[in-house]
């Protein structure tokens, strides 16, 4: 395609973005990069953030993410927590109504939380809302949902009550399992509830489209609480997993935010983007989990001599240029309430030195140059990811370890992890859901299938997360959590790369988008100025 017809194809696209909506007004539409196809919009089976930055725009919580990425009243305008901190009464607004006008109420709630608890409904992070008397249980089968501790005191209140006092419940309810389902749709449409025409949503949003590695369109809904501070009539959330391509696009107009850019041009885009390159801190973990249960990959030696022989470092500075930070401990530092995390005793050994020590390991182990290892590491088709594990094989081949390079793309290599696929090693991530050491660690929970992608299991650590979420005292419960790290800092069954700053493309135009933490941005508080 020649530069001008590239020209003349953006400029048609942009005019066809401002078609005279039926208020009188030019249409506003927002062109979104998200990395992704979402694998699925049924909140109760996803548990992947680029799924969340469409679902915030379409369904809304008891409570909800505000512009700055923190907890704001949701359906809920209100709540009280009893002196005990177990139950919390909430309080609807008046106005919150379904896509097709119907109002939303308590039950609405009881029946989407019972849903994501019912056995059938495959959705691994059901896990966030355990906290719920009886949850856990009903999860596994051996109560009736009927039993899970939620009750609609009447249309416009809802009781929860927790099986001990949970000081981050709140933060749980505005992710993707506490969502609001459309009862009789899901109940006429099953699991097709979700497809364009059938969905009900309760979001500033309503679902228009979904084409496979096109895009997923979302427009206005009138009914919506807000509606009226609602600037975008249009969202179109665009699979960018080629982040130069994404870049480009970005460049030429066609896009007018992507979440994520190549690392690579991080200098070049600081250069020639200036204030439109966004760089925020976040506890963010890039790790790769190893499966234990996989010979000969249970031996625990050859777990830490893996985690020791990558440079992360190098990873942080040469690969990452500045945008991400080296990571030793499955818990990043800086949590509140938690202090220093556990380190491993090598954190502070220069890389010689961890080179011989994993030689040495690999020898105890039967492996060395003459029988190398051979292991295969899976990850994400991405450039970056694709430089990291190419660094980590080199690494690898100073102790005698010849690795074989596997990319699949972003569902696969999900699918791959959350239903426990063979693999070796495989890249993952970790997007924090709120800021506590629990939400780390209970990854590893041998009740959490689906991020416990290695099957790690250990009684002594699963008692421990099971006795701090009962723990009142907080100085009680962070002892516990350090004892439960290290424990899982001994075993090894992940190796912690990197701590991730997000990364923005930010058009001039959109106004709104602010950096926070969550590096979540609901499009109903940002608007267009073309």
């Amino acid at each position: 395609m020649t530069t001008a017809k590239r020209f003349c194809g953006v400029m048609a696209a942009a005019a066809l973005s401002l078609i005279v909506a039926g208020g009188g007004h030019a249409e506003i539409v927002y062109h979104r990069g998200n990395a992704a196809d979402p694998e699925t919009l049924d909140p109760h089976k996803t548990s992947n953030v680029f799924e969340l930055n469409i679902l915030s725009d379409l369904l809304e919580g008891l409570v909800t993410y505000d512009a700055a990425g923190t907890v704001s009243p949701g359906v809920a305008k209100a709540w009280d927590i009893s002196d005990d901190g177990t139950v919390y009464t909430f309080h609807f607004r008046d106005d919150a109504r379904w896509s097709n006008g119907e109002p939303v109420t308590a039950e609405d709630f009881v029946f989407s939380l019972r849903r994501v608890m019912t056995p059938e409904t495959s959705g691994g992070y059901a896990s966030l809302l355990y906290p719920i008397k009886n949850a856990e249980a009903v999860k596994a089968g051996k109560l009736d949902p009927s039993e899970l501790a939620v009750k609609a005191l009447d249309d416009k209140t809802l009781e929860i009550t927790l099986e001990a006092p949970t000081p981050y419940f709140i933060e749980t309810l505005k992710l993707q399992p506490a969502l609001p389902v459309y009862p009789p749709a899901v109940k006429k449409y099953g699991d097709d509830f979700v497809k364009p025409g059938n969905m009900v949503s309760n979001g500033a949003y309503k679902l228009k489209d979904f084409t496979p590695n096109a895009r997923t369109t979302v427009v206005k809904n009138p009914y919506f609480h807000d509606a009226e501070n609602v600037a975008i009539d249009k969202v179109i959330f665009y699979p960018t997993e080629d982040q130069s391509a994404a870049l480009r696009r970005f460049i030429a107009g066609e896009l007018d935010s992507n979440w994520g850019a190549p690392v690579e041009q991080i200098s070049w885009m600081r250069e020639h983007l200036g204030r439109q390159l966004h760089i925020t801190p976040s506890p963010t973990l890039e790790y790769y989990a190893i499966k234990v249960t996989r010979p000969p990959f249970d031996d625990a030696r050859v777990r830490k001599a893996l985690s020791m022989a990558v440079n992360r470092k190098f990873l942080a500075d040469e690969i990452m240029h500045g945008a991400a930070f080296p990571a030793y401990s499955f818990v990043p530092p800086g949590i509140a309430n938690y202090g220093k995390p556990v380190m491993p005793d090598y954190a502070n050994d220069s890389m010689l030195d961890r080179e011989d020590e994993a030689i040495t390991l690999m020898k105890q182990a039967g492996y060395g140059p003459d029988h190398p290892l051979k292991l295969e590491l899976s990850y994400i088709t991405s450039e970056t990811q694709k430089q990291v594990a190419i660094a980590i094989a080199g690494m690898y081949k100073t102790i005698g370890v010849d690795v074989t390079l596997v990319n699949r793309d972003s569902v696969a290599h999900h699918n791959l992890l959350h239903r426990h696929g063979v693999f070796d090693i495989a890249q993952a991530r970790w997007v924090p859901d709120y800021i506590d050491a629990q939400n780390f660690l209970f990854l590893r929970q041998s009740n959490n299938p689906r991020f416990n992608y290695q099957n790690y299991s250990n009684p002594n650590f699963d008692a421990l997360m099971a006795e701090a979420a009962k723990q009142l005292d907080a100085n009680k419960r962070k002892a516990i959590l350090h004892e439960a790290q290290a424990i899982l800092e001994h075993d090894g069954p992940d190796i912690p790369l990197l701590y991730h700053s997000w990364i923005n493309l930010v058009s001039g135009s959109l106004k709104g988008f602010e950096d926070n933490i969550s590096d979540i941005h609901l499009s109903r508080y940002m608007s267009i100025e073309r």
